[in-house]
């Protein structure tokens, strides 16, 4: 059988030989990816670029296994959203710089109701002004994505309190 896609193709992987995945099989995805075809081996097989969640997973797959990935269109599925979660972190304004990262995240109870608290880094203007050439201390801050009381991080970052505590939000 003649594969019918080549090196840097984007591939899904079948789940068949998978056993190491959590969930009723009948529940489990068939095909995972898309993965990065590297090099064909012969006719045969195909090694893929591996993502971070199936590392221990050999790379080297047949091709009976794998077929190609095609990217959907956004506008054929516009009910489809990008991770709310990080369009809310990048549209706060009146932060301190640009988010450098996610540290950590935890679910709270308040009120009777969940709440996300997020452990956030922040670059600072020091490190703006030298696009991060040295090596500079980090502000790190916190905020909860909720809408009950103003709780200290996004709440308290919108209606322009400052706000820098190293931690999460003391409740």
């Amino acid at each position: 059988m003649e594969p019918d896609f080549k090196e840097g193709d984007q591939v899904l992987v079948s789940t068949l030989n998978f056993n190491n995945l959590k969930g009723p099989k009948q529940m489990r995805d068939s095909f995972v990816g898309p993965f990065t075809i590297i090099i064909l081996i012969g006719k045969n097989a195909g090694k893929a670029k591996i993502i971070e969640g199936f590392s221990r997973k050999h790379p080297v797959f047949p091709v009976s296994l794998v077929k190609p990935y095609f990217q959907t269109e956004e506008d054929k599925f516009p009910s489809r959203k990008k991770n709310p979660l990080h369009q809310k972190i990048l549209e706060v304004k009146d932060s301190p710089g640009p988010l450098r990262k996610i540290i950590k995240a935890r679910k709270i109870r308040l009120n009777g109701k969940y709440q996300r608290q997020y452990l956030v880094r922040f670059k600072t203007r020091q490190q703006i002004q030298t696009n991060g050439c040295q090596k500079m201390p980090y502000q790190t801050g916190t905020f909860t994505k909720g809408n009950s009381r103003p709780l200290g991080g996004l709440n308290s970052l919108i209606n322009d309190e400052p706000f820098l505590d190293g931690g999460y939000d003391i409740l």
